[in-house]
């Protein structure tokens, strides 16, 4: 990947970067994440709302998925890119799968729970179709800054 590709993403990065900053305000892990249709339109947000909605799933990606699938009075998302800070777990993985998402750009790896390279590669398993093209490592110090500081606060 060249770094020019990899800056293409900056300015939606820095969108689900903003993201993440409403999550740090309260007690959900700062995560965001934007939905991006083919003209680089955001038509979803979100952040995570974990601990705000009582809700397991209510992750950014998730948050972000369901509002552009709202926009698009449609479930389906072929032709659109979700930006995140940090590398979907499988949950988020398996619904960028399911809303035909063509391509994943992330900030931060996440080695511990991470389903797009770091610990599973679920969006490039090639007994799974339609595979998602994945893009990481756009602004990876700044997400996974807040994350840092976010977690050194709660200790």
């Amino acid at each position: 990947m060249t770094s020019g590709y990899l800056s293409a993403f900056e300015p939606p990065m820095r969108l689900a970067l903003d993201q993440a900053a409403l999550a740090r305000d309260g007690e959900d892990v700062p995560v965001g994440a934007v939905v991006l249709d083919g003209a680089g339109t955001v038509v979803g947000a979100g952040h995570n709302r974990r601990e705000a909605d009582h809700d397991p799933t209510a992750h950014a990606e998730i948050v972000a998925i369901r509002q552009a699938a709202v926009a698009r009075s449609s479930w389906r998302l072929d032709g659109h890119t979700l930006v995140v800070t940090l590398e979907p777990c499988t949950m988020c993985a398996g619904a960028a799968i399911n809303a035909r998402l063509d391509r994943l750009v992330y900030g931060a790896a996440d080695p511990r729970a991470g389903a797009a390279g770091s610990l599973w590669d679920v969006l490039r398993d090639r007994r799974i179709s339609p595979r998602v093209e994945v893009i990481g490592g756009v602004l990876e110090a700044e997400s996974a800054a807040l994350l840092r500081e976010f977690f050194a606060r709660r200790r």
